[in-house]
């Protein structure tokens, strides 16, 4: 290769620019004001992220189905990690911190996903897991969880009736 072709070569894109439509089917639908009313989640910063994660945990819990999919969860991860890393620098938290910040919130992506994954396979838990992971212990009437416990297994539902394929390129309704 010439050094001429080598410096105006195109560049590849990045991967993981093409799970981004996915990665904002899942904040819209996480951001769906019935959460916060009807399932009185807390709007505030931690409630916006437990749905996100709740979402994003249910969006994963379907690819992972699909083997062939396993690039594509990395590289949603990285797009949830890029945007929750820009939006803690948003609201002030200085770079010497915001590592650990995303290192905790990722523990508590992992901790939703094997929850959630759990829950799922024994609905009996859900309700506790719900309880734990989104309202984080909290006190809540029973309607509010009934509401987000139906809203949740209507989109695990709706997931599992879409391909893996056609969910990673943010292409489906669910």
């Amino acid at each position: 290769m010439t050094f001429w072709k080598k410096i105006f070569r195109p560049t590849q894109a990045d991967p993981k620019l093409e799970l981004i439509p996915l990665y904002n089917q899942i904040v819209a639908n996480a951001r769906t004001p019935h959460w916060y009313e009807e399932g009185q989640v807390p709007d505030s910063i931690d409630g916006r992220f437990d749905m996100i994660a709740a979402v994003f945990s249910l969006v994963l819990l379907r690819l992972e189905q699909d083997a062939a999919q396993a690039q594509n969860m990395a590289h949603l991860t990285e797009v949830l990690v890029d945007d929750m890393d820009g939006q803690l620098r948003e609201v002030g938290i200085g770079d010497m911190i915001v590592g650990k910040h995303i290192g905790k919130m990722m523990g508590a992506v992992g901790g939703r996903i094997t929850a959630f994954r759990e829950a799922f396979t024994d609905t009996g838990q859900l309700d506790e897991v719900i309880t734990r992971n989104i309202y984080r212990g909290g006190g809540v009437d029973k309607e509010a969880i009934a509401h987000v416990k139906q809203g949740l297994t209507a989109i695990a539902q709706a997931l599992s009736l879409v391909s893996a394929g056609e969910l990673a390129a943010g292409k489906a309704i669910w």
